[in-house]
């Protein structure tokens, strides 16, 4: 029997009888992706779209780019190994002093890594089992908007509830402070709520009746990625360290999105200079192949043998491509190109701003930017803002999608349109990106209210 010719309904038909009912970006996106290369990726059909999804962050270089097919193909004409458990080779040791190369000296020099199974949230387990281990606590801290993944332990430390309803059993003893979130401030006093949130959190740990016992550690992303693109200024984050050693609270530090250039430091806790207990990543690290790790100090290292192991840990191609990733990434200042094309990007979304009350609120830093949506007739809170509105932002997914735009979605309610282009997004690329948004914007708020902006 002949199979009808590929095309993005087929694929996109097949797909939807056969995979689970989770799956999600296709229900937004109904594409089959036939290549792609650099920053545009070209479906069945020969439709080209600027790529801002990116894999959810993970591919810094893009598709395909030449340093890491090079870097695969070389590992695998030399006949190395696939992987190997946790057995070392010479381009697992190559990976790890690129690495520790593009680490800060003060972390570096006493930093011990895990490696994980391949997968953000891996790595975020294998730093509860660690802290878990090493202080004997058990109460852990996080945040209100977090995301760290989706398994037992991550899901367990997510600020959405709406992926917990139907889980029970999430792990248990988790407390959520509140995030420093300017435009819906926790504590209603807007600009100045991270000065707040800090001195809620310090009378928190130091009261005696808070209601939990002493924290195997405080678990943060230096910008919530997920949570809508919220980046809270440096003076927090110094904060939360400096709190959390007075406390002996390690400070566990998730850059799997963040890290590696995309806020214009290549770490993004660089920008407040403190130096964490734990720091996670995946995505870029394994330069767009399955890789995470969990680098700690070592004095932390209280495991036994075999306490936290991974079929997959030893992906030795993903090293590869990591190592050759790092390598560009530091060697051509990705971390400053990323900052400029940033800036240049939040210049349209600014505009956007200007140009439609339905913009409630632009933020992030680098390319790892967001754009909330809300609903303007709708009556503002005491501090002036407006109720996320996530149908429109979906309209303006869906009015990008058909405009050659591919975006990201997330934040309260989904509300948020998010960007993480590739780091090697050029000037030309990121004025059409910018101007496809804005011509999506109005289409999708002039349909919504029958041609008012």
């Amino acid at each position: 029997m002949t199979r009808p010719e590929a095309s993005n309904e087929r694929l996109l038909d097949q797909q939807a009888d056969r995979e689970s009912n989770a799956r999600s970006y296709p229900r937004y996106l109904p594409m089959a992706i036939r290549e792609a290369k650099g920053v545009e990726v070209t479906d069945m059909e020969g439709n080209t779209y600027y790529d801002c999804l990116a894999g959810a962050g993970t591919l810094h270089l893009g598709h395909n780019h030449p340093v890491v097919v090079e870097a695969i193909e070389d590992a695998m004409a030399a006949d190395r190994p696939m992987h190997t458990l946790d057995i070392t080779t010479p381009v697992k040791e190559a990976f790890v002093d690129t690495l520790y190369d593009s680490l800060p000296d003060e972390f570096a020099d006493s930093a011990k890594i895990q490696f994980c199974s391949p997968a953000g949230t891996d790595a975020v387990e294998a730093a509860l089992k660690l802290t878990k281990t090493a202080t004997g606590n058990r109460s852990v801290l996080a945040f209100r908007g977090g995301y760290h993944g989706m398994t037992y332990g991550s899901l367990g430390l997510m600020g959405d509830t709406d992926p917990k309803e139907e889980i029970s059993g999430t792990m248990g003893d988790v407390h959520h402070l509140p995030y420093p979130y300017s435009y819906r401030c926790p504590f209603g006093v807007g600009e100045d709520g991270h000065e707040v949130a800090a001195e809620y959190v310090e009378r928190l740990l130091a009261d005696p009746e808070r209601g939990f016992t002493d924290p195997a550690a405080m678990v943060l992303e230096p910008v919530q990625g997920e949570g809508g693109s919220v980046a809270p200024p440096a003076e927090w984050l110094q904060e939360m360290r400096r709190i959390t050693r007075e406390h002996d609270v390690p400070l566990v530090v998730d850059e799997i999105q963040s890290g590696l250039g995309r806020t214009g430091e290549l770490y993004d806790f660089q920008r407040a200079g403190i130096t964490p207990d734990v720091v996670t990543l995946s995505k870029a690290v394994g330069g767009g192949l399955p890789l995470a790790v969990t680098l700690y100090d070592e004095d932390l290292d209280e495991w036994e043998s075999g306490a936290h192991t991974g079929t997959f840990r030893g992906n030795q191609l993903a090293m590869a491509a990591g190592k050759a990733t790092i390598e560009y990434i530091v060697e051509e200042d990705l971390p400053s190109h990323a900052e400029e094309m940033g800036a240049r990007l939040r210049d349209h979304l600014d505009a956007a701003a200007e140009e439609f009350a339905a913009v409630g609120d632009v933020r992030g830093r680098g390319l790892m930017l967001g754009i909330e949506m809300v609903d303007s007739a709708a009556e503002p809170d005491a501090l002036g803002s407006h109720p996320p509105d996530p149908d429109l932002a979906e309209a303006i997914q869906s009015a990008c999608f058909d405009r050659g735009l591919i975006v990201e979605r997330g934040g309260r309610e989904g509300a948020t349109v998010r960007f993480l282009p590739p780091l090697i997004v050029s000037a030309e690329q990121i004025e059409d990106i910018g101007r496809i948004f804005r011509e999506s914007v109005r289409a999708a708020v002039s349909d919504e209210t029958g041609g008012s902006p």
